[in-house]
C-alpha cells in the first residue's frame, strides 16, 4: 500500500513546483526504488493534461560506465539528448540511490571529463530555465541508503522528508506559499545590498552582490525548499571559510573544508580528508575555483545534518556557497562542469553583515 503522504507529495511537485499545464510533455527522471512516487508523479501529469516521459536509471550502471568507459565513451553525448532539452516544458528528478557510497573509488578525473562533456547539456538546460522556458525540479525518494546516511532508521527518515516537504499539513500548497511570502521580504531587503562579510569559526570572508538578482528558492526548483541565494561577482571574495559539514559529492566526503580566496579565486585549499579529491575538482577547469552561488539557508524545520545536500544546504541559520557553475538568473557570470555546495553553519558565533548592518547572528535573521 502506497504511503498517503506519497501521493500528497506528488500534487504539491506537478500543481505547485512544476505548474504542469495541458500539453506539457514532462520529463520524470529516477530510479526503480522511488517507484512509488514516479507512478504517483505519472498518474498526477495525465490527469493535469500533461505527457509525461519516464526516463528510469539502471541500479549500478553508472559505476560500471566510470570503470569501463573509454576516454571516447566519457566523452560521447548523442544528439538526441540535446534535441531532448529542447523540447521537454518541464522536468522532474528523483534521486533514489541504493548505495550512495557506489562511486567513492572512482577516479575523480574521469568524473571531471564526463562533467566536462555533459556540460553543454547542462548550460543550456540552465539558459532555458532562466528564459522561463523550462520548468524544472528536484526531490528524493526516501530510501535505506538516504537513511543510514542520515543515522536514522527508514521510518524515521520518511517521516523527516514528508514534513520538511509540509505535506503533513492540511494545505502544504498555501504552508509554500507562506515561506515564499516570508522569504521575498529578506530578498527585499538584501537586494539593493552592495556587500556581504561573513564571520565565524575560522571564517573571515566578504563578497560583493551589488546588481545581482537574489532567487526565492521557494518550492520550484528544490522540494523541500528554504533558501535565498544569489550569483556573487565573480573576482570579489576575499578571505577564508570553514565549513562545519562534509562537502559531498560523487559518493565522496570531503571533511572539514578550509576555503581561501583572493580577487574571487580559491588560492589554498585543504581538508581532513580526501583533501587530494578536493584539489583535482577545483582543477577541473577555470571555472571551478570561483564561487557560482552565495545563498542564506532559511528552513528552520531541517535542523540536523543528513549528508544530503538537498537539505543541508536549507538548514536554518547557515549559509552556503557553491564552487562552479552559476544560475544564469542570479546573475552569475561563472561557467563550470561542477556545481558543488559547500555548508557553513553560523548557528553557534556565526554573524552575517551586509553593508556593515547585522543581517544574521547566531542563525537567527536580525531584519
Amino acid at each position: 500500500m502506497t504511503d498517503p503522504r506519497v501521493e500528497k507529495m506528488a500534487t504539491v511537485l506537478v500543481e505547485y513546483s512544476l505548474g504542469v499545464k495541458k500539453g506539457d510533455l514532462v520529463r520524470i527522471q529516477g530510479g526503480p526504488e522511488g517507484a512509488p512516487l514516479l507512478l504517483a508523479l505519472y498518474e498526477e501529469v495525465l490527469a493535469r493534461g500533461g505527457h509525461p516521459w519516464v526516463q528510469l536509471g539502471l541500479d549500478g550502471a553508472e559505476e560500471v560506465f566510470y570503470k569501463r568507459a573509454s576516454d571516447a565513451q566519457l566523452d560521447f553525448i548523442p544528439k538526441f539528448v540535446a534535441e531532448m532539452i529542447d523540447e521537454i516544458h518541464a522536468s522532474i528528478s528523483i534521486w533514489t540511490e541504493t548505495n550512495t557510497k557506489r562511486l567513492t573509488n572512482v577516479d575523480p578525473a574521469r568524473q571531471a571529463r564526463r562533467a566536462r562533456a555533459t556540460r553543454p547539456l547542462s548550460e543550456r538546460f540552465l539558459e532555458r530555465a532562466a528564459k522561463k522556458e523550462l520548468r524544472w525540479t528536484g526531490t528524493l525518494y526516501p530510501t535505506p541508503a538516504f537513511a543510514q546516511d542520515a543515522e536514522m532508521s527508514l521510518r524515521e527518515f520518511e517521516d523527516f522528508v514528508f514534513t520538511a516537504a509540509l505535506v503533513h499539513e492540511e494545505d502544504p500548497i498555501a504552508a509554500w506559499k507562506a515561506i515564499s511570502r516570508s522569504q521575498r521580504r529578506l530578498i527585499r531587503w538584501l537586494s539593493p545590498k552592495e556587500e556581504i562579510h561573513v564571520v565565524g569559526p575560522d571564517t573571515d570572508l566578504r563578497l560583493k552582490v551589488g546588481g545581482r538578482t537574489w532567487v526565492n528558492c521557494d518550492g520550484h526548483e528544490n522540494f523541500p525548499d528554504g533558501e535565498i541565494f544569489t550569483g556573487p561577482i565573480e573576482e570579489s571574495l576575499e578571505g577564508k571559510i570553514r565549513f562545519s559539514f562534509p562537502a559531498c559529492i560523487h559518493g565522496r566526503e570531503v571533511e572539514d573544508v578550509r576555503l581561501e580566496f583572493k580577487r574571487g579565486k580559491v588560492v589554498k585549499a585543504s581538508a581532513e580528508k580526501n583533501e587530494n579529491f578536493l584539489l583535482r575538482m577545483l582543477d577541473t577547469d577555470k571555472g571551478a575555483r570561483y564561487v557560482g552561488e552565495f545563498a542564506f539557508g532559511t528552513n528552520p524545520g531541517i535542523g540536523r545534518f543528513t549528508k544530503n545536500t538537498l537539505f543541508d544546504e536549507k538548514i536554518g541559520g547557515t549559509v552556503h556557497l557553491a564552487l562552479g557553475k552559476g544560475y544564469p538568473e542570479s546573475g552569475s557570470k561563472n561557467s563550470s562542469a561542477i556545481h558543488w555546495d559547500m555548508v557553513c553553519d553560523l548557528r553557534q558565533g556565526g554573524e552575517v553583515r551586509v553593508d556593515g548592518v547585522p543581517f544574521l547572528r547566531d542563525g537567527e535573521f536580525l531584519v
